[in-house]
């Protein structure tokens, strides 16, 4: 079965989703009863949970446009956030906590999606709802936000053919991939892999880096280079930005220029794609998705339903918890040629920002101001 297949499913299937809801109510409607939106106290509170802090989108808008948003929906509503720095007892004794003291709706974005099967099942027992946020987790999850990961996979893949030009056809290519308890990372690669496949000449080396680790990315470049040699490839899939930055450390101390790709529209990364030492970077509408999650929490949290914000159907990566409502995102490419009309209009980024004195010239050849 193929990705989309497994992710987007026929209608009716929601019906199995609100059975196995059952013990914590239909998908979209809150409890009346302890906890709820009405009640004082914790019912007036949502849970936050984020992976990790290595990807600074996650401290740097995820968090706050989200618990924005709660607010502005909801004043009195209160955000207990934690962030589990890549660790996954410490995300479960966070989810805990929560659960202990009577949080009834939880933001999750999982360090490991397989671990968290038994955090929410037994969570739902209690009445408490989670929310799925940019990765998928295992459990009976009430919705799930995030973006269509696959087709961002496909993006980098034929973004780095394109930086390759006439020399795709007879390209190896490195594989840098992210984590493998995140299964973002998996749907990444898959999309990648599918384009590169058919449009490069081979995948000579591909690598998953625990905890998407820029200093673990640029060893195993290192490695690469060592087992390939310095003309054993033509360009490097990163999976993100982060890594990319050690990716490229890598390939500049060995004084190798080839096209990097990147994800994510990070600052560093932005500022490598104008200097021309990588080629490309995601643009992912953080905003949007961080809104959609804190409002269907929020309605949520109030008894309401939410089917306009989560249209779209997606089973469990195992394939185990069917028909999550879900709102799945799309992105672009980002190269120095529409980081104007991409990031920065869209106020991500201020011009001053990016372009900065080291990359002012680049800034005013790209037609930044």
């Amino acid at each position: 079965m193929n990705a989309m297949t497994r992710r987007v499913v026929i209608a009716t299937a929601a019906i199995s989703m609100a059975v196995s809801l059952s013990a914590c109510g239909k998908a979209g409607e809150g409890d009346k009863g302890e906890g709820a939106g009405k009640d004082g106290g914790l019912g007036k509170t949502i849970g936050l949970l984020l992976p990790e802090n290595k990807t600074t989108r996650y401290e740097t808008f995820d968090r706050p446009i989200i618990e924005k948003k709660i607010k502005a929906l909801c004043s009195d509503c209160e955000v207990k956030y934690n962030n589990a720095a890549q660790d996954i007892e410490t995300q479960k004794k966070q989810f805990d906590a929560l659960v202990t003291q009577g949080v009834k709706v939880i933001i999750l974005d999982a360090v490991d999606f397989n671990a968290t099967k038994s955090w929410i099942t037994t969570a739902a027992k209690q009445g408490v709802k989670v929310v799925a946020y940019d990765r998928l987790a295992e459990g009976p999850i009430s919705a799930y936000v995030s973006y269509d990961n696959e087709k961002i996979g496909n993006l980098q893949g034929e973004a780095l053919v394109k930086a390759l030009g006439d020399k795709a056809k007879d390209a190896n290519v490195v594989m840098i991939n992210g984590s493998p308890t995140d299964p973002n990372a998996g749907f990444f690669k898959k999309g990648a892999e599918d384009v590169l496949k058919k449009e490069t000449k081979k995948i000579v080396y591909t690598q998953d880096i625990p905890d998407w680790s820029p200093d673990e990315a640029n060893k195993k470049m290192g490695a690469a280079i060592d087992s390939l040699g310095k003309d054993g490839f033509q360009g490097v899939y990163s999976a993100n930005d982060g890594m990319a930055g050690g990716i490229i450390t890598a390939l500049k101390k060995q004084n190798i220029k080839v096209p990097v790709g990147g994800q994510d529209a990070e600052l560093a990364g932005l500022q490598r794609v104008l200097s021309g030492d990588q080629a490309f970077s995601i643009y992912k509408q953080i905003k949007p998705e961080a809104e959609t999650t804190a409002e269907i929490a929020v309605r949520i949290l109030k008894g309401e339903k939410f089917d306009d914000l989560a249209p779209t159907k997606v089973d469990s990566i195992s394939g185990e918890f069917k028909a999550t409502p879900s709102k799945l995102y799309d992105a672009q490419v980002v190269t120095k040629d529409n980081i104007a009309s991409t990031v920065i209009k869209d106020e991500v980024y201020k011009a001053s920002e990016i372009c900065t004195a080291d990359f002012k010239k680049a800034c005013e050849a790209a037609g930044i101001k």
